[in-house]
């Protein structure tokens, strides 16, 4: 219980901010064929009734597959695109109509003693995406595969209004009545940017980006996306990674990309602080800055737990807003997980490092390090010459980072006399 309680305390910044909020998820015709679909739709009526403003794009590729092979039909494909004749165009139709049907049955479904129940979702799809032919590519005419021209922003939006979750198929319509097979990742990334979304998210086999060795990688900047798009090669994954990186080049500010196959992935993702995927932002996730007085709330969470302990000297609310511009943080998404400070000694070339805190969920990921780093080069940009610390805990650690053993009467007249005996803290000195 305590778990659950704890869970559900650390979500509600995520429920507040995600309230009214425009999210376009896409599904692959994988995802849709899997045992964890059940739990998928779950998570997206669970988004829906939390006042997300839902757009649902699905694929339906194995679908068409299965459909051209029991009518003996040789796929065509060239460049990674399907060519789409008239006899393919039929099991494109089929197999689209087949699965639209089949979601928004899914989403109807009101069933007692089930995460359904007293849902009364409204699904709506239609004609909101217009189409052109991609034409010929190097002598080969995709004849019916085309791609997004445009997105009827102005009905979706009105529909969103509503609380209608909105279902966009693999298909689209040109002015002349004609019919295209789309990428499904296609009309998500556009939906995405046309819509003005705040985040798309995109399911795949895999958690998320792995990286060479098979390790999750958590979170990527665009610039950072062509390289591995490169290394992985055909694999999907690359082609989630460019839609993601697309969508932010559109101005979409958040791309997820998570598991169909993983229980709760989605929630896990939108609702912690680390997620359970790959995120691909506009901005950084975590940055090192230089505090101001609207972190002050976020200090004092940070430090409060180390003082009671006796790790860290107490330092009141009015000491903090007075003393908050000596401050360096790292902050993860809105909350700050370490922190350090640098005092320069009147009338000296010493200074000192003081309240150097990292949250214990985020300790040993080099946080420390990079804060340490931060607060020298201040000192250097000051003239410091020497940076000193007193511990009473940590002296391994400064010791490992250069810090030399020292003493009170080392320390600048206007430091040493504020000593506190009764702490007994070590002192260390590092020359800059």
């Amino acid at each position: 219980m305590h778990d659950y309680v704890t869970w559900l305390r650390d979500s509600s910044p995520y429920i507040n901010s995600h309230r009214e909020r425009t999210f376009v998820v896409m599904l692959p015709g994988d995802g849709l064929e899997h045992p964890n679909f059940g739990n998928i739709v779950h998570d997206l009526v669970l988004l829906h009734s939390l006042g997300v403003r839902l757009v649902l794009v699905f694929g339906s590729r194995p679908q068409i597959e299965a459909r051209l092979a029991a009518r003996g039909i040789e796929p065509r494909v060239h460049r990674g695109l399907r060519v789409t004749d008239s006899a393919a165009l039929e099991c494109v139709i089929d197999a689209v109509g087949h699965m639209r049907i089949a979601l928004e049955a899914r989403l109807s479904m009101d069933m007692a003693a089930s995460p359904m129940q007293g849902a009364r979702l409204r699904v709506a799809s239609g004609n909101f995406v217009t189409a052109r032919p991609i034409g010929v590519v190097e002598g080969v005419d995709y004849q019916h595969t085309g791609e997004v021209r445009r997105v009827d922003r102005k009905g979706i939006g009105r529909l969103l209004d509503e609380r209608t979750i909105v279902l966009l198929s693999p298909l689209g319509y040109s002015p002349t009545g004609e019919i295209f097979n789309l990428a499904c990742e296609d009309v998500a990334t556009r939906a995405a940017i046309d819509l003005q979304a705040d985040k798309l998210v995109l399911y795949g086999a895999e958690r998320g980006l792995l990286d060479e060795a098979g390790n999750l990688v958590r979170e990527l900047r665009p610039p950072q996306i062509p390289a591995h798009v490169e290394r992985l090669g055909s694999d999907y994954q690359a082609e989630l990674l460019d839609a993601a990186a697309q969508a932010c080049r559109g101005g979409v500010r958040r791309s997820h990309l998570v598991s169909y196959a993983d229980d709760g992935a989605l929630l896990n993702e939108l609702f912690t602080r680390d997620g359970g995927g790959t995120l691909v932002a506009q901005e950084q996730f975590e940055q090192l800055r230089e505090a101001t007085i609207e972190d002050v709330g976020g200090l004092i969470d940070l430090i409060t737990p180390l003082e009671e302990q006796g790790i860290l000297v107490r330092r009141s609310r009015e000491v903090l807003e007075r003393e908050v511009e000596q401050f360096s943080i790292v902050e993860r998404d809105g909350l700050i997980i370490a922190c350090a400070a640098l005092y320069p000694i009147p009338d000296s070339d010493w200074g000192e490092l003081a309240c150097l805190a990292v949250n214990p969920e985020y300790r040993h990921g080099g946080r420390g390090d990079e804060l340490l780093e931060r607060i020298e080069a201040r000192a250097r940009q000051l003239g410091l010459k020497t940076l000193f610390v007193l511990t009473t805990r940590t002296a391994h650690w400064f010791r490992e980072r250069g810090f030399q053993p020292s003493g009170v009467e080392r320390l600048p007249a206007a430091r040493a006399s504020l000593y506190n005996f009764q702490r007994q803290s070590k002192v260390f000195e590092k020359k800059l």
